[in-house]
């Protein structure tokens, strides 16, 4: 190690150019935010937290230009998806309820009174 540098032609800045393309900037992050993306880049196997911090950026801002009418039909398709499956799905409900409903009216359920009811209406109010 030299004991005096010259330090006259030197320059202020990064000692490597950014790629074309890029811009070199200083940004402040929250640290959860910051290490959320180093465990992505972690459990991927390796790579580059700033370049996955560059995609989610760039997703938010396709997502920001997108249309208004496509933002709507997105969602509505979306939506819709939603209650079509749901609708189906109480339907089965319904369809199932129903069958049980019927087979119940042709042959009531046995609750071992043989159709007699066993007690009054007065025994049944003191029974609550």
């Amino acid at each position: 190690m030299k004991k005096q540098y010259d330090f006259r032609k030197a320059k202020r800045g990064a000692v490597l150019p950014a790629s074309a393309g890029k811009t070199r900037i200083t940004i402040r992050i929250d640290n959860d935010v910051l290490a959320w993306f180093r465990e992505q880049v972690h459990a991927a196997g390796g790579g580059n937290y700033q370049t996955l911090i560059n995609r989610a950026l760039r997703e938010q801002v396709a997502r920001q230009r997108e249309p208004l009418e496509k933002t709507v039909r997105r969602v509505l398709k979306d939506e819709l998806a939603k209650s079509i499956e749901e609708g189906f799905r109480r339907g089965r409900d319904y369809e199932q309820a129903h069958q049980r409903w019927r087979r119940d009216v042709k042959k009531p359920r046995n609750l071992g009174l043989h159709g007699k009811i066993t007690w009054t209406r007065d025994e049944l109010h003191e029974r609550h």
